[in-house]
């Protein structure tokens, strides 16, 4: 059973750190691609980051360089370093794998535990 379990959010001030964790098991991490969503009340779901089992990696906002992604194939965990936060980061942040070329859990509709973001200023 694929089972994704998230955790490191809480808050924080405009420009502080976290880094948020995603322990997973019931799959091989490095044949699948893994993503972190983002979504705040009233905002579209947004993929923040992906990586893919090859290891490439997409960033959302890779211009700005305060999300970074990152796996340990040993601990079967997907991180998401982020850095310089801001109060427009405040969001609830899934994790996802792809599984059978859909996401699951569904990170746009509810779906998964999340972690709570929160950025004050």
């Amino acid at each position: 059973e694929v089972q994704l379990v998230e955790s490191g959010g809480g808050s924080v001030q405009a420009g502080g750190s976290l880094r948020l964790s995603c322990k997973t098991s019931g799959f091989t991490l490095t044949d699948t691609d893994m993503g972190w969503f983002r979504q705040a009340p009233g905002d579209e779901c947004e993929l923040v980051s992906r990586i893919y089992s090859g290891g490439r990696i997409y960033n959302r906002y890779s211009g700005e360089g305060r999300f970074t992604i990152s796996r340990d194939n040993v601990k079967n965990t997907v991180y998401l370093q982020m850095n310089n936060l801001k109060p427009e980061d405040t969001a609830v942040y899934h994790c996802s794998a792809v599984v059978g070329s859909l996401w699951y859990p569904d990170p746009c509709r509810g779906r998964g535990q999340g972690t709570q973001v929160t950025v004050s200023s």
